[in-house]
């Protein structure tokens, strides 16, 4: 019976421990409704990287507030990312199935099918890794989200710690950046291509011309127009 009995005391501590881990998050996801994330895990992970090949490197990164943030970027972001942000609660199911089918049909994986909560749930507190795991972490993080947060709230946070080249982080530094302005001077079509950005910032960020991107910034404009805000 020994064995059997250490074997269920272990199952009750990682289930205990697995508990403490989410009410861990869940205190951070609390703090966060009112204090601005500072540094995300994604963050981190990419200030480590940079700094293997350049000790002094730093992030540029600099929050700003959500009415100091363009509204064509806003548009240009829900029409490229999520466009029933406003809609679903954390997970947009019929965006999950036609991305299956789409990765289906081209035998590999071209479409993901993530909500901007999702997005915001893995960069917050998890890595890039695509396990069943972290998906699955990714879930129960983006139902806290969706539970305790706003949908401006939400979207806020995400424009502004969401990756846009190596090392640039938010809105404000993606538009210093790549345009020399603020985020509350885009145009449509700076704010556009910033978007169309987003799935692989650090290759656009060295292929600023690839064509691309060229052809997302015009789909991307064309569906700004009937994209939903909160």
């Amino acid at each position: 019976m020994k064995p059997l009995l250490w074997a269920k005391r272990l199952l009750l501590a990682g289930v205990a421990l697995l508990l403490i881990y989410q009410f861990w998050l869940f205190g951070w996801v609390l703090w966060w409704k009112w204090s601005n994330p500072d540094l995300t895990r994604f963050m981190e992970i990419r200030i480590e990287e940079l700094r293997r090949q350049q000790p002094e490197a730093q992030l540029r990164k600099q929050w700003v507030p959500y009415d100091r943030i363009s509204l064509h970027l806003k548009r240009a972001i829900v029409a490229a990312e999520d466009a029933r942000f406003v809609d679903h609660e954390g997970f947009d199911w019929e965006g999950i199935q036609q991305a299956i089918e789409k990765n289906q049909k081209k035998g590999r994986v071209v479409a993901g099918g993530s909500t901007i909560s999702q997005q915001l749930a893995k960069n917050l507190f998890l890595t890039p890794a695509r396990t069943p795991w972290r998906k699955a972490e990714e879930a129960v993080i983006t139902l806290m989200l969706e539970a305790v947060w706003s949908k401006e709230r939400i979207f806020e946070v995400y424009l502004n710690v969401i990756e846009w080249g190596n090392g640039v982080f938010g809105a404000e530094a993606a538009a210093r950046h790549y345009y020399g302005v603020a985020a509350a001077q885009l145009s449509r079509e700076q704010a556009a291509r910033l978007a169309g950005m987003v799935p692989s910032p650090r290759f656009y960020d060295r292929n600023r011309n690839a064509p691309g991107l060229a052809r997302k910034t015009a789909i991307i404009l064309a569906r700004m127009p009937s994209a939903d805000l909160p």
